[in-house]
Parts: structure tokens; sequence; C-alpha cells
């Protein structure tokens, strides 16, 4: 979609500040979407992952887990053009997906909300795929039918439904209980 082709009083990606995770994260005030307005088409080559989503499958080593943490977890993912901002766990990492660490994740990690880091973001063959620098591991998401698939690196590897889109309000989503998972 052209510059010109926008709707009136929408924005493109490159008018909107990139988000960063509040100080010691956002705890239970979910925040506003951030490219909400954004009409601009998602580039070549980027598979659509848009939407909020909840874990409902985990599995360590190939093992089902019953009571992991991710289990009934929530992310919202946003994307306009080469940009996709994963919204979960207290965390923002807003992204452009050009494999750059300049335009890349840099904010903390959700693990203690205060340790920096550095990702790169790229989409190759339909995946969303993270490089965290330093670390040996990618971080990568895909969909498969209507679920969205989420590889942790190879520490564990989750299966998510959608659950509402990105524009939807926090608070109305809740998640489901185990009876309602697949």
């Amino acid at each position: 979609m052209s510059e010109q082709s926008i709707a009136p009083n929408a924005h493109s990606v490159d008018s909107i500040p990139v988000a960063k995770t509040p100080e010691g994260g956002y705890k239970d005030d979910f925040p506003a979407a951030i490219l909400s307005g954004c009409t601009t088409d998602l580039i070549a080559g980027a598979p659509d992952l848009r939407g909020f989503w909840e874990a409902f499958e985990v599995s360590v080593q190939g093992v089902p887990q019953t009571d992991h943490g991710i289990l009934g977890s929530i992310q919202r993912i946003e994307q306009s053009e080469d940009r996709i901002v994963i919204t979960s766990g207290g965390v923002i990492h807003d992204m452009r997906c050009d494999g750059t660490e300049e335009n890349g994740v840099n904010d903390v990690m959700a693990a203690d909300f205060k340790t920096p880091i550095t990702v790169k973001a790229t989409y190759e063959d339909g995946v969303h795929i993270l490089r965290p620098a330093g670390m040996p591991i990618e971080v990568r998401r895909w969909r498969e039918g209507s679920d969205l698939v989420w590889d942790y690196g190879g520490v564990f590897y989750a299966r998510l439904k959608q659950v509402g889109s990105p524009g939807d309000v926090p608070s109305a989503i809740k998640p489901t209980g185990k009876e309602d998972r697949k």
C-alpha cells in the first residue's frame, strides 16, 4: 500500500515512536495497542501473527506440560509493514524485522524487567525469528492453521489460540480455563 493510499487520520509505522517496557514491567495495566490506526500492509514474506493469543499447549523436550507457567498466558501481537510489537509477560518488545540490532528489540528481559536485551528480528520463510545478541538461540513464531506456534529456542514449544484481535480492549479478554483448551 502506498503512502498516498493511507486513510485520513491513519498513521504509518514510521510516525509512531518505538514503544518500550515501563520500568518494572507493565504489571496488571495491560498497555494500549501501539500500532492502532496503522493501515499499511505487511511486507512480503511476513506471516500474519496479529491478534491476542493464549497458550493452550506447552511441551518441553517433546513432553506435554500440564502446569507450565506459560500455559494460559496471553500475548498481543501487532504488525504493520516490517514492524511487529509483542506485548506479554510485563514487556513490550517493539521491533522492525530488518535483521539489524539497531531496529530490533532494544529493551529489557521479562525475567527481571531490568536486564538490557538486544535482539535482531527477521521474517524468514513465513516465520518471525528473534536472535538475541550473545545468545546461541532463536525464538520463532509462525502459524499452523488457526494456531500460533511459539518455539522458545528449544526451552519450550507452545501452541496458542486466538482469543481476540490486536485492537480489542485487554480487560475484555480473559484467559480460558483448562476445560476450554483444545
